[in-house]
């Protein structure tokens, strides 16, 4: 527990002297009488407290035991603490005891690494929805041969490019681009249903495919299970990890797709269809099952299995 602490320390930024190991372990002896013990705690908590926008705080000395204790207490019970002797410890001032003490400690950790890591999350979402506004006008501005989009009036710069789509629209052969699928004009609550509905799928598909990956990934480290594998586990891994790399969970169909789709999507080609096959058919196909069978260990009747089980096994 005390490596998990220092390294959460070190990450979070914390420069005093608990950061070694020696003045960890006594701080954490103290308790609420070691002067550095509290210290940091009201580092954390002050940290917190900014992050969070909590109403709780951590604002008296090691000198005031009582103020500390209702203090705690407090912050605790408000960041959900889970660790019951600790709140208790604090409560009755008995938190001397070595354990509860760093478990508050990795508890105050834990909880400004995960609001730390929140904020950045939500900041890096701002920027990267600004930033491929920003990028995506000034792709399709040089698409048109249109001026730079920076710095000018925004309906000035929709208008050219609606202006100028509309002329190389016109130079097309006839009949060289499908009709849209969307034809209608939704009002500003029917953008917003879209979305939501847009964002609920983008989170199913996104569940979906990492599970997928995740049974790709179990697949091929099966592979290296058998003894002649084993020492080529490394060549395995240069072949396997550059494409395993190029696989994103988050789907990237968004709304901009479904505008720009065109009714001939509405054509599905099965997958198991004979121009499909010809391009996704290998010499894996043509292995028999028995003879699948007939090389896994133990007795295996192929009349009376059932192939979900043996899918399941496989898997």
């Amino acid at each position: 527990m005390e490596g998990d602490i220092l390294d959460s320390l070190e990450q979070l930024g914390y420069d005093g002297p608990l950061l070694e190991e020696k003045c960890l372990l006594s701080g954490v002896e103290g308790g609420l009488s070691s002067p550095e013990f509290v210290d940091l705690c009201v580092w954390l908590a002050s940290r917190l407290k900014t992050l969070c926008n909590l109403e709780e705080s951590i604002s008296s000395g090691p000198g005031d035991i009582d103020g500390l204790q209702l203090e705690m207490s407090s912050l605790l019970k408000e960041l959900h603490c889970p660790y019951k002797a600790v709140l208790a410890g604090i409560l009755k001032g008995q938190l001397q005891i070595k354990k509860h003490n760093l478990q508050l400690l990795l508890f105050l950790s834990s909880e400004l690494q995960a609001a730390q890591m929140e904020r950045s999350k939500m900041g890096s979402k701002k920027e990267g929805r600004d930033g491929n506004f920003h990028q995506d006008l000034q792709d399709i501005c040089q698409t048109l041969v249109l001026p730079e989009p920076r710095g000018r009036d925004i309906e000035e710069v929709f208008s050219q490019v609606e202006e100028q789509i509309n002329k190389v629209l016109q130079k097309l052969p006839t009949g060289i681009m499908e009709e849209p699928v969307l034809t209608k004009t939704l009002s500003h609550d029917q953008w917003e249903k879209l979305n939501s509905i847009n964002v609920a799928l983008t989170s199913e598909y996104e569940c979906r495919r990492r599970m997928l990956i995740k049974r790709l990934d179990v697949t091929v480290q099966s592979f290296g299970w058998s003894d002649r594998a084993k020492v080529k586990v490394d060549s395995m891994a240069r072949a396997y990890q550059p494409r395993r790399h190029s696989l994103r969970p988050q789907p990237s169909v968004g709304v901009a797709e479904l505008l720009a789709a065109r009714e001939d999507i509405c054509n599905v080609v099965k997958t198991s269809s004979g121009s499909s096959r010809e391009h996704t058919a290998c010499a894996v196909n043509k292995v028999l099952l028995s003879l699948v069978l007939q090389s896994l260990p133990g007795r295996w009747d192929k009349d009376t299995i059932d192939s979900r089980y043996f899918c399941r096994v496989i898997l």
